[in-house]
């Protein structure tokens, strides 16, 4: 994995101690809160419900052991002993106080590590596929393309002021794990002809109030055009980009409003400018870059003993089947680890979860841990052999439900129990539907179906893009919680639609269990749900939670 040089050391001790400053003149009154918003927000840190709130960074969701025991101190020594990770491949902690703040940045940058470009309107942090470099199916590994974007947007001069926030997702793999489609720019890796490789680029998606599938703006890109490429998107969206606006001025809207032909005639004409510029990339540059994220030492490893564990223990077995990716590796195992007990807060993990995790990355998998952008995390390198006593360890720590990517693998925002932007709650509907639905998935065996449920329209938990999506509202002084069926962020990339009228806290887990059971009434030979509802339209469940359709 990639490891900081001495320029990325400097600038993250730097930016700490020139917050360091600024928040001493916050506390003493020499800024105001508007003065210190803009500042406090470019670090990370946000003002919340209760407290503030700051967002670490981690590019492409890659951490090592000790970064992660960093996160841990944090977690103990400024916040409450628990972090919570985002769809962001990111980590949040809730309960900062203002004076602790340039400590924290200062203990992320002896760790490598920052919160930089997690807020303001710049180039977020790239996630990509976290499987990258393991999985099968992939054309190329996209990790050092995600490295060589975080190195070209960090503190960008150009792009550091942008209408609006800007999100870009790299897939190295036709099966899309990335959400591509839901982003400002989504890049897929592809083959040419000749057997070269690049990327087909995808512009325009994203969700909040406005939700829009991306649109293809270049079948093939070869990788040294990359940056000059992205570079000449960002210019034609930082020149045309709506700022009068704040619900018209992120990406989508704009190319929504020019269309994509007449878009894409913008970027053409100003990557011709800039294409033959600085901006194209050797192969000598793209190869040092590969090199950080070579494969571990792999050993020879049998899966013998796997399959007779899998024999001998159901419990080992359901796990197994669940929670692993096939790697390409023989021998090899990826392993999710599951941030979502039955009635667990999704994507929160303890600080003696983290050390505890810390410890098995270490003595399993290379001493690496990968955050996914549906809030679990991932042990990539495995051995068959020992997946076994990992399990049982991870199963003492409570990170071993087997759920990923079924009814109980939930995606929440914090919602109003802590963010100020929220109209209603995401935590607690989250953890009662996981206890109730985790049951139905005992019994019958659910197999894919994927819940996110978002606290406000901004759907920070991407409720557009899940098989059943929940969005909370305040309607007349109360919650009320909106349902869309029919979403996905795969390469069948679809917005649910809107079922019917709002349902209260009290009635939402019992509509979104009568809409799971009315699918089993219709299921056929063990189908997933969203290929049910695709089969059968909506009116079987709009008839079953209102009546007659």
């Amino acid at each position: 994995m990639y490891a900081y040089d001495a320029l990325d050391d400097r600038l993250v001790r730097e930016r700490a101690a020139q917050f360091r400053g600024q928040v001493a003149r916050r506390i003493s009154g020499a800024l105001s809160e508007d003065e210190f918003k803009p500042l406090r927000l470019r670090n990370g840190l946000y003002l919340q419900l209760h407290a503030y709130m700051l967002r670490v960074a981690i590019p492409y969701g890659l951490l090592n052991a000790d970064q992660l025991r960093a996160l841990a101190r944090i977690a103990r020594r400024y916040d409450r002993g628990y972090g919570h990770f985002t769809t962001r491949q990111n980590i949040q902690f809730n309960w900062i106080r203002l004076e602790d703040a340039p400590d924290i940045l200062e203990d992320l940058a002896a760790a490598g590590m920052h919160a930089i470009q997690t807020s303001g309107n710049c180039i977020r942090n790239t996630t990509t596929d976290q499987f990258a470099g393991v999985a099968a199916d992939e054309i190329e590994d996209p990790r050092p393309w995600a490295e060589i974007i975080r190195q070209w947007s960090t503190l960008h001069p150009e792009f550091s002021f942008l209408p609006r926030k800007f999100k870009v997702a790299i897939s190295g793999s036709p099966n899309d794990r990335a959400a591509i489609a839901v982003h400002d720019i989504g890049l897929s890796m592809a083959r040419a002809p000749d057997g070269g490789t690049g990327f087909r680029v995808w512009v325009g998606g994203g969700l909040g109030r406005t939700p829009m599938l991306a649109e293809a703006i270049r079948d093939f890109l070869p990788g040294e055009d990359l940056l000059s490429y992205l570079e000449a998107i960002l210019r034609v969206y930082n020149a045309e980009g709506r700022r009068d606006n704040l619900y018209k001025s992120r990406i989508k809207i704009l190319v929504s409003a020019l269309g994509i032909d007449r878009f894409r005639e913008l970027v053409e004409a100003e990557w011709a400018l800039i294409r033959d510029s600085a901006l194209r990339l050797n192969e000598a540059e793209i190869s040092r870059i590969r090199a950080q994220f070579a494969p571990p030492a792999y050993e020879v490893a049998e899966a013998r003993q796997f399959a007779a564990r899998r024999m001998e223990d159901t419990a080992f077995a359901r796990w197994s089947t669940a929670n692993l990716f096939s790697h390409k590796q023989p021998g090899y195992a990826a392993v999710t680890v599951s941030l979502k007990p039955a009635g667990g807060i999704p994507g929160d993990i303890t600080a003696n979860q983290m050390v505890a995790l810390a410890d098995l990355a270490d003595e399993y998998s290379c001493g690496e841990i990968r955050v996914t952008h549906r809030q679990n995390l991932v042990l990539a390198h495995v051995r068959q052999d020992r997946l076994y006593d990992l399990w049982r360890a991870l199963d003492s720590l409570d990170l071993a439900t087997p759920n990923l990517m079924r009814v109980t693998d939930i995606v929440a925002c914090p919602g109003l129990d802590f963010c100020g932007l929220a109209t209603a709650r995401s935590i607690p509907v989250a953890q009662r539907l996981s206890e109730r639905l985790a049951e139905i998935d005992e019994r019958h065996d659910l197999g894919e179906l994927t819940i996110n449920i978002s606290g406000c329209i901004n759907s920070c938990a991407h409720h557009h893009v899940g098989h059943i999506g929940i969005l909370g509202l305040e309607k007349a002084g109360a919650e009320s919680y909106q349902v869309t069926l029919g979403g996905s962020s795969a390469e069948d990339a679809s917005l649910g639609k809107i079922i019917g009228r709002g349902f209260s806290a009290d009635e939402i887990v019992a509509a979104i269990e009568t809409i799971i059971l009315t699918w089993l009434e219709q299921r056929r030979d063990g189908e997933r749900f969203l290929d049910s509802l695709r089969r059968t339209g909506p009116a079987p469940f709009r008839e079953a939670l209102y009546g007659q359709d």
